[in-house]
């Protein structure tokens, strides 16, 4: 699955990417009373410009991407600073108080996300094959402390192939069960 992803992003085939602030974001976020910096961790994040949009609203936020060229995009795309570094086998990029972590989402352990208080998934979910979608909600529910609120912004689609891949209702119940 790893390839197939950053296949996708060398090629330009990123037709999920948004080139404007999801409106599921704007409209939802406030009712999860997160309040100002409260950190937000963001799971296969991309270059989304929701990151942009959370920074705004005061949030530090934490992604987590597999493609380098997608972090690459979004820091050049950006103003101020970048700052790189290297931690626990990620390559990692801070623009103000966007730090992206360029590495296997799998591989993120609890010791690195210290001070994380909500996470936002746009289509992290829904990316991801049913194999690995409950271990996805699992691991995510590990990085995140007990209350912590959060937003999953998802579609629906008819049809087995993917991505995005179909997630109906109930799946998405039973992995909030982990959350």
């Amino acid at each position: 699955m790893h390839e197939h992803w950053l296949k996708r992003w060398e090629e330009g085939r990123i037709g999920f990417h948004r080139d404007s602030v999801h409106p599921a974001l704007i409209r939802h976020w406030p009712m999860l009373g997160a309040v100002p910096g409260t950190k937000v961790l963001v799971p296969l994040c991309g270059k989304s410009l929701d990151m942009r949009w959370l920074a705004e609203h005061q949030h530090p936020v934490l992604g987590i991407e597999l493609s380098e060229r997608a972090l690459e995009q979004f820091v050049e795309d950006g103003r101020g600073e970048v700052s790189r570094y290297q931690q626990d086998g990620f390559a990692i990029l801070r623009q103000g108080s966007i730090e992206l972590w360029c590495g296997d989402f799998f591989h993120f352990h609890i010791a690195q996300a210290s001070e994380i208080g909500a996470f936002y998934d746009r289509a992290a979910l829904i990316a991801l094959p049913e194999a690995t979608r409950q271990r996805y909600a699992f691991h995510l529910a590990q990085l995140i402390p007990p209350g912590a609120r959060g937003l999953l912004v998802s579609l629906s689609r008819s049809g087995d192939d993917g991505p995005p891949f179909h997630v109906d209702g109930a799946e998405v119940a039973c992995c909030a069960l982990f959350l």
